[in-house]
């Protein structure tokens, strides 16, 4: 937010600079409020409004890069505060929706390999950054965790990340691409939503997935066979060495460990823990 601006002293400068109107109650998120609005000619969008951070300030300039190729189309944006117009979807469809938790995992799959097929843009953060921050901070980490199996974990984890610098990082990631973040649309079935862009390699990519509707892999009975299942699906339409997507799949398991560690956290969560096992063995 703007210094010394409230958030609805945002909204309002917003409407009236793209000359729109509201057009149904807002949805909030953690970082973004999206309002439904009509523009000029009545055609109906969304104002997205945010707080632009490092994950999200690179945002608009995916969506130009993707010019609504598997993507929601940005029609318009702010610079100067981060906020955005956007092609109006139907929020009340996304992939979690879809009872085939396959069959929305091989539509998901099939707009990752879309949207990783292009350069990313310059100027964004980049993957090998990224890696290296992790590794730098994992063995001050390390000692918070009280169980040593889960200490093993995440030093396997981090020896994948390691294995894989330098890191080949041309590619445009999404980042945060899992069921929620896909919505219907009407000038395609389904658009992806929310990136959080970086360059780097699309096996980056698939850990989203692996851990959302994670209720429906536990049902199977089998954990790591679902899971399994799940990265073989993806891999195949992704097209990817699977030996580097698993390491990059790891390097995902670390990042989050590294997070909730940083947030008290002493153990390591039994989903990150049969995604990293599953995965390694």
């Amino acid at each position: 937010m703007v210094c010394g601006v409230t958030d609805e002293q945002r909204v309002e400068a917003c409407l009236r600079r793209w000359q729109l109107r509201r057009d149904g109650p807002p949805r909030g998120g953690v970082m973004a409020t999206v309002y439904p609005v009509r523009r000029v000619d009545g055609i109906p969008a969304a104002l997205k409004v945010q707080q632009v951070d490092e994950e999200t300030a690179g945002e608009p300039a995916a969506l130009r890069v993707w010019d609504g190729h598997g993507a929601v189309r940005l029609l318009e944006h702010d610079p100067d505060d981060g906020a955005m117009v956007l092609e109006r979807l139907d929020a009340e469809r996304t992939l979690a929706g879809v009872p085939d938790v396959h069959r929305a995992l091989a539509v998901l799959s099939q707009l990752l390999a879309r949207l990783t097929s292009v350069a990313a843009p310059p100027d964004l953060r980049r993957l090998h950054d990224v890696a290296e921050r992790m590794l730098a901070q994992m063995p001050g980490s390390l000692p918070r965790l009280a169980d040593r199996d889960d200490q093993r974990l995440v030093r396997t984890c981090a020896a994948a990340v390691s294995d894989l610098l330098p890191v080949r990082e041309d590619r445009l990631l999404h980042w945060d691409l899992h069921y929620h973040n896909v919505l219907a649309g009407e000038r395609e079935p389904w658009l992806a939503i929310d990136p959080k862009p970086l360059a780097g390699e699309p096996g980056f990519e698939l850990f989203p997935a692996l851990r959302n509707r994670w209720g429906e892999a536990v049902a199977t009975g089998d954990v790591h066979a679902a899971v399994r299942r799940r990265f073989d699906l993806m891999t195949e339409v992704l097209g990817l060495d699977r030996q580097r997507a698993a390491a990059w799949t790891m390097g995902r398991v670390l990042q989050d460990v590294l997070w909730e560690v940083e947030r008290g956290a002493r153990v390591v969560g039994p989903v990150h823990r049969a995604i990293a096992h599953a995965l390694s063995t």
